[in-house]
C-alpha cells in the first residue's frame, strides 16, 4: 500500500502543471501577434511589436520560473530535479575515442607519449616565439604579450628564414617548442606549435585576438607579473582532445607559483578552445567572508566557492586545423589528424565534435 501512494505521489510530482483559462488566452493571443508580426510591412511598429511580445515571453518565463522555486521549497526533498537545459554541447554524438578514466591501458598510452619527460619534471621548458616575415603592429604586440604569458620564453624575429631552418636553429639552442605567429590583413590569423625535438607539431586557426591594452580595465598591463601562472585545461574527452591539452600545458612550467595569483585558462567548447588570463584579486574589505588559510597567498574569496576574477588579457580563440607527428613538414609529414580537404566528410552533424 504504502509503494502504492508513493507511486502516486511521484506521478503527482513530475505531472506538469495545468494551465488556467486565462495562461490560454494570453498564449493565443502571443501567438496571434506573432502571426501578424509576419505580415506587418512597416519594419519601425514591427520592431516595436516584437520588442513589446519579447518582454511579454520573458515575464512569463521569469514568473514560471518563480512559482517553480515556490514548489521545490514548499516540497523540500521530495521535489522534481531541476531540469537541465538540452544544449548541442551535452547532447553531442558519442565518440569511440572518448576517454575513460578507469581504463588503465588507455591511460598509460596517453602518459607515454612525447610529453613523458616533461609530466616526469625532467627538464625546464623553453620556448621560441617568432612570426611571420614582417609583422605588423597587432601581431607584434601579440607576441610580446605571449612571452610575458609563457615563462622562459624570448621572441626572435624571422629575417626570412624558413620555419624549417628555425626548428633546426631551436634544436642547437636546446628549445623545447616553438611558436610561430602567422597573421592576415595585419591580424594574427594562425599559431604554429612544434614541440622539439621530435615533435609533434599541430597548427591552430586564431581568432577574436583582444589585446591587453583593449580590456576594460586601464593600465592592466602593470599586474603582469613574472610568476608561473596555473594551467587550467577544461573539458578535452577524446584521446585527440587529450594530446592537444598536454601540447598546450607543456608551454608553461609545471610549478606554478601560486604567490602571483595568475591563472591560464583554456577551455574546450564544441572543438574551439578559448584562452583566458586571469589574475586573483585581493578584497581587504568586509564583503571578503571566507578566507581560504591553506592557500593564503593563492586566493581570496568571496564564498565558499567564488573567487573574484580579473582579466588580464590577451584574450584569443584557437581551433585545431591539423596535427601532425614529428617536426614541421607539410610536404613528407605524417598527418595523425587533418580536418583541410575533409571537412564535409568529417562534420557530419552539427553534434560531432573531435576534442
Amino acid at each position: 500500500m504504502e509503494s502504492a501512494e508513493n507511486a502516486e505521489n511521484a506521478e503527482v510530482l513530475v505531472k506538469p502543471p495545468t494551465l488556467t483559462a486565462s495562461d490560454r488566452l494570453a498564449a493565443k493571443k502571443r501567438f496571434r501577434t506573432q502571426r501578424r508580426l509576419s505580415t506587418m510591412k512597416n519594419k519601425v511598429l514591427r520592431n516595436a511589436q516584437w520588442a513589446t511580445l519579447k518582454k511579454e515571453k520573458r515575464k512569463v518565463k521569469k514568473e514560471g520560473q518563480k512559482q517553480r522555486k515556490k514548489e521545490a521549497e514548499a516540497l523540500g526533498d521530495k521535489a522534481p530535479p531541476k531540469q537541465i537545459p538540452r544544449t548541442i554541447e551535452n547532447t553531442r554524438e558519442a565518440d569511440i575515442t572518448t576517454v575513460d578514466r578507469d581504463d588503465e591501458e588507455v591511460t598509460f598510452d596517453i602518459t607515454h607519449d612525447e610529453y613523458e619527460s616533461y609530466f616526469s619534471k625532467t627538464y625546464v621548458p623553453k620556448i621560441l616565439i617568432t612570426s611571420s616575415d614582417n609583422p605588423h603592429s597587432k601581431t607584434i604586440h601579440f607576441i610580446r604579450e605571449l612571452t610575458k604569458i609563457f615563462p622562459s620564453s624570448e621572441c626572435q624575429w624571422r629575417k626570412r628564414s624558413s620555419v624549417k631552418k628555425m626548428i633546426q636553429s631551436a634544436k642547437e639552442k636546446d628549445y623545447t617548442d616553438v611558436v610561430v605567429i602567422n597573421e592576415d590583413r595585419r591580424v594574427p590569423n594562425g599559431m604554429l606549435v612544434s614541440h622539439l625535438p621530435d615533435g609533434p607539431t599541430a597548427y591552430f586557426k586564431i581568432s577574436n585576438v583582444k589585446l591587453t591594452k583593449d580590456m576594460k580595465y586601464k593600465n592592466i598591463i602593470k599586474e603582469f607579473t613574472t610568476h608561473r601562472p596555473e594551467v587550467i585545461l577544461n573539458n578535452f574527452q577524446t584521446r585527440l582532445g587529450q594530446a592537444v591539452s598536454r601540447m598546450l600545458a607543456s608551454l608553461f612550467h609545471y610549478d606554478p607559483q601560486f604567490k602571483g595569483r595568475r591563472a591560464v585558462t583554456f577551455h574546450n567548447q564544441r572543438d574551439y578552445i578559448f584562452f583566458r588570463h586571469h589574475r586573483f584579486v585581493n578584497f581587504k574589505c568586509s564583503l571578503v567572508i571566507y578566507i581560504a588559510t591553506t592557500f593564503l597567498h593563492r586566493y581570496e574569496f568571496k564564498s565558499q566557492k567564488r573567487a573574484a576574477l580579473r582579466e588580464l588579457g590577451p584574450r584569443f580563440t584557437l581551433r585545431l586545423k591539423w596535427l601532425q607527428k614529428g617536426t614541421f613538414d607539410t610536404i613528407e609529414g605524417d598527418y595523425e589528424w587533418i580536418i583541410a580537404g575533409k571537412r564535409h566528410e568529417m562534420e557530419t552533424s552539427r553534434r560531432r565534435f573531435f576534442l
